[in-house]
């Protein structure tokens, strides 16, 4: 009976592996991840997926209102980038607001400039902000609070792409610092 049940886990494993490979086969294989884009960094500048491209990235997606998550991993993104010194100078770092209603490159610069000159914000008009973090499989939603203003529930993982904005890999929220400067070193070594 046990070696029955082995059996179905492996075959249920290799099910979800063979899906996962293929839907990320049909939505970007051979190509870039993330869909083509137009916004505007923080400096009120245009940018494009293009920035995405020439050199390992690490992107964020989240909103300057946000109480933990999101200044949590910024203060942790720019921590491990400056840890890694020479090793990680090629990597660029993004900030994407998924509240840019709000997020104005104003309010972003301001926000930004409290982590590190190297993290870069993105906002821009919602529809085509929306459209970028749809691209890149992120997850937002709007919640009301009691006192009539909203949060945000957001994807909290920084998405890591190759020098070719190929998907690298992920660092998840609240993963162990050793293992996401691992992930970063892997990230500016193999790109």
């Amino acid at each position: 009976m046990r070696k029955i049940l082995v059996g179905i886990l492996v075959l249920i494993a290799a099910g979800i592996g063979w899906l996962t490979y293929n839907w990320y086969g049909q939505h970007y294989g051979g190509e870039p991840f993330g869909a083509a884009f137009a916004l505007t960094d923080q400096k009120g500048e245009p940018i494009t997926e293009q920035a995405l491209r020439g050199q390992p990235s690490a992107v964020f997606f989240g909103f300057t209102h946000c109480p933990e998550v999101c200044p949590t991993t910024l203060y942790e993104l720019a921590g491990w980038l400056n840890e890694l010194g020479d090793e990680g100078k090629n990597i660029r770092a993004y900030f994407v607001s998924v509240d840019p209603e709000r997020d104005t490159p104003e309010i972003m610069d301001t926000y930004i400039s409290n982590f590190s000159d190297r993290i870069t914000g993105i906002t821009g008009d919602p529809e085509k902000v929306f459209a970028m973090a749809k691209s890149f499989g992120i997850f937002w939603k709007k919640v009301p609070t009691d006192d009539g203003d909203y949060t945000l529930d957001h994807t909290a993982s920084v998405l890591l792409l190759n020098s070719q904005g190929d998907f690298f890999g992920t660092i998840a929220y609240g993963e162990s610092p050793d293992a996401a400067k691992a992930k970063l070193k892997r990230l500016a070594a193999g790109s």
